[in-house]
């Protein structure tokens, strides 16, 4: 059985997922593709809400739920 992700490997898989962002928007932009622009934005956020968020998301008690 494999332990839970530590807070390292979290935040690295969120900054990988911002990277993947980055080069769709830019795609994006070049196909001038505003949904696509619109489910980026809306998804970066969502990303940024988790890598930024009060308390860590390896806080024991966010498991327990």
């Amino acid at each position: 059985m494999k332990d839970m992700p530590g807070e390292k490997e979290l935040n690295i898989n969120l900054f990988e997922r911002l990277d993947l962002l980055d080069r769709l928007e830019r795609v994006a932009k070049k196909a001038n593709c505003e949904p696509v622009l619109q489910e980026i934005e809306f998804e970066r956020k969502l990303i940024e809400r988790k890598l930024y968020q009060k308390p860590p998301l390896t806080d024991s008690d966010v498991y327990r739920k």
